[in-house]
C-alpha cells in the first residue's frame, strides 16, 4: 500500500512539472513536454537532476507600449497604440541577413461557423459550413518588410503569425472537401471590416537596434485581454519573442448598458421598449408642432 502511494505521488509531481509556463518578457516558447525528466521518480530509483535545455538568445527584445489599456466609451472611434523597443545583445551585430521585426496584436479568440451560400430556387440559402475552433475578433500584423520574404513558412506554422494561421483549429468533423476557401472568405470579410490587417513595411527599424510600430485599433473592438507579440527575425527564423498585454474594456454608460443586457435581460428589454416609445412619441409631437406652425 505504501509503495502504491509513493508511485501515485511521483506521477502527480511529474505531471505538475509538465504544466510549467513560459515566463514574462523576452522569452522563447518552452520545448515540448515529452522532452522532460522525472524530478521525483520512484523511491527505488536514483534521482535525476534537471537538465538545462533553454538558452539565452544572442539578440533579445526590450520593448514597451504607449498604453496597456483601452477604454471603450460612447464616443469611442478607435485608438492607436505605439509599440517601441530595442534589441539587447552582448556581441556585435551579426553579419548577413538584416534584422527584421514583426508585431502582432490579437484579440481574444472565439469559436464560429463559416457558412457557404448557394443560389437555389432563385434565393440564396446557407448550404455547407465549416466550424472554426477559435478565431480572433481582431488581428493586426505589422512588419518591417514583405512578410513572405522575411518569415520562413516553418516558423510561421510554429508561431502562427500570418493572417490565415491566426485561426487556431477546426472544431468537430469537417464535411467539405477543401476548407481553404472558407478560411480565405473569413479573412477577406474581416479584412474589409478592418478587423484583420496586414501592414507590411510599417515597422521602422533603425541601425538594426531600435524599432517602432503604430497599430491602429478600430472602433468596433470587442472587450477582452488583447495579446501583443514582437518577433525578431534573421534569415526568416525567429530569434526572440516578446509578449505584452493590452486590456480593452467598456467604461461609463457603455459598460453599464453592456452588463445590464447580460445580467438583467428583462429589465434591459423593458427599458429599451420605453426608450423606443418615448422617442416615437417625441418625434410625433415635434412633427405635429411643425405642421401647426
Amino acid at each position: 500500500m505504501r509503495g502504491l502511494f509513493a508511485v501515485a505521488m511521483s506521477l502527480c509531481l511529474c505531471g505538475g512539472a509538465a504544466l510549467a509556463q513560459q515566463g514574462a518578457g523576452s522569452t522563447v516558447p518552452l520545448e515540448s513536454a515529452d522532452q522532460g525528466y522525472p524530478l521525483y521518480p520512484h523511491p527505488g530509483l536514483a534521482r535525476v537532476e534537471p537538465i538545462e535545455t533553454r538558452h539565452t538568445p544572442p539578440e533579445q527584445v526590450v520593448a514597451g507600449l504607449s498604453r496597456d489599456s483601452v477604454a471603450i466609451t460612447a464616443s469611442f472611434d478607435g485608438s492607436e497604440i505605439l509599440i517601441y523597443g530595442a534589441v539587447k545583445r552582448e556581441t556585435p551585430i551579426p553579419e548577413g541577413d538584416p534584422l527584421q521585426v514583426v508585431v502582432t496584436v490579437e484579440a481574444p479568440a472565439q469559436p464560429l461557423t463559416i457558412w457557404r451560400k448557394d443560389r437555389k430556387v432563385g434565393i440564396w440559402i446557407n448550404s455547407e459550413s465549416v466550424d472554426v475552433g477559435a478565431a480572433p475578433g481582431f488581428y493586426a500584423v505589422a512588419t518591417s518588410g514583405p512578410l513572405d520574404d522575411i518569415l520562413d513558412p516553418a516558423f510561421d506554422n510554429r508561431y502562427r503569425i500570418s493572417l490565415p494561421l491566426a485561426l487556431r483549429a477546426f472544431g468537430g468533423e469537417v464535411n467539405v472537401d477543401d476548407v481553404v476557401p472558407y478560411t480565405e472568405a473569413l479573412v477577406r470579410l474581416r479584412t474589409q471590416n478592418g478587423l484583420y490587417r496586414l501592414d507590411e513595411g510599417s515597422v521602422k527599424v533603425v541601425d538594426q537596434t531600435l524599432f517602432r510600430a503604430d497599430v491602429r485599433l478600430p472602433a468596433n473592438l470587442i472587450e477582452g485581454n488583447y495579446k501583443t507579440r514582437i518577433f525578431l527575425l534573421r534569415g526568416g527564423e525567429v530569434v526572440d519573442m516578446y509578449l505584452a498585454p493590452i486590456e480593452v474594456r467598456k467604461v461609463g454608460l457603455e459598460r453599464w448598458l453592456y452588463r445590464l443586457a447580460f445580467d438583467q435581460p428583462l429589465i434591459y428589454g423593458l427599458m429599451s421598449l420605453l426608450v423606443a416609445v418615448a422617442a416615437g412619441w417625441g418625434a410625433s409631437e415635434a412633427f405635429r408642432k411643425l405642421r401647426r406652425a
